[in-house]
């Protein structure tokens, strides 16, 4: 029995209706599947076949070959991630600015676009104002 890696990449190519499947780090070992999902345990039987070894020793990771308009979507889905987290926290600083000025919640949900209760969780008052103190 040959001594097995702990992971192997299952490279992945669209072939007609099959996915082609070639192990990268063992030179000669190929599958295929039907659908991507099949994938990892094709491959771990391929691998455990080559090796002599139990399948459930064989870890796979897939790796599929992306059309380009699918990484051009992945790569949209990420920018608009990190758009999303910069706005977030661009939104948090103003909120906490204004509200360090002196704008009500109310006010600061208003100038923000959010609700008097959204602006309350992304900036909590550290101390309350004059004002509020008095309505307490």
């Amino acid at each position: 029995m040959v001594e097995t890696l702990s992971t192997y990449t299952a490279v992945c190519r669209r072939s007609g209706n099959w996915w082609a499947v070639s192990i990268r780090e063992l030179k000669g070992v190929h599958t295929q599947a039907r659908r991507l999902d099949q994938v990892p345990d094709m491959a771990r039987d391929a691998i455990a076949l080559m090796l002599e070894a139990d399948p459930g020793e064989v870890q796979v990771t897939v790796e599929p070959e992306m059309p380009a308009p699918v990484e051009d979507a992945l790569a949209a889905r990420r920018a608009a991630r990190e758009a999303e987290r910069a706005a977030e926290e661009a939104t948090a600083i103003a909120a906490r600015q204004l509200l360090d000025e002196g704008y009500t919640i109310r006010d600061a949900g208003r100038l923000l676009g959010l609700s008097p209760q959204r602006i309350s969780q992304i900036a909590p008052r550290a101390s309350r104002t004059p004002r509020d103190q008095t309505a307490a």
